[in-house]
């Protein structure tokens, strides 16, 4: 997994261990771990919560492989960090990376849980979801509600 080296993964084979079977799901590990994302919702409204404690050693070893990971080229996580740094804003960039390193510990478990290889889904990932006539259709849309007619032409 990209990020992760020897020492990364001595230090989460020896937190967490390889037996999976105490974590049911890979949402408890991630909450065990302390890596879940804080939720808060009062009347209605959500709002961003602090996260929860966990074992401190794991989180801050993830964390870390999670900015090893976001540097890196064409990789999944990578594409993940610069999706979640456009969402949150660039004065945010903890938050993406505590998410990515919140995809790390679920894959972490999956690995452990069905003894499989890491199988890297590649930089161009989000880029392959989007469907290229929904986007048309959406951007069409938003042109039309500005007030200009939209005639669609394919290319040469």
């Amino acid at each position: 997994m990209p990020g992760i080296a020897s020492r990364t993964a001595e230090v989460v084979i020896a937190e967490i261990g390889v037996d999976m079977s105490r974590f049911p799901t890979a949402g408890h590990l991630a909450s065990w771990a302390g890596l879940c994302p804080g939720h808060h919702e009062s009347a209605g409204k959500q709002r961003s919560g602090k996260a929860r404690k966990g074992d401190a050693a794991l989180r801050s070893a993830l964390c870390e492989a999670a900015w090893a990971a976001s540097k890196t080229r064409n990789t999944y996580l990578a594409a993940q960090f610069r999706r979640f740094s456009r969402r949150f804003g660039k004065r945010n960039q903890n938050k993406a990376i505590f998410a990515v390193a919140h995809t790390m510990i679920v894959a972490i478990w999956w690995m452990l849980t069905n003894e499989v290889d890491y199988d890297e889904l590649g930089g161009d990932y989000f880029d392959k979801r989007t469907d290229p006539a929904a986007q048309t259709q959406r951007l069409v849309r938003q042109l039309e509600r500005l007030g200009h007619t939209v005639t669609l032409q394919p290319a040469a």
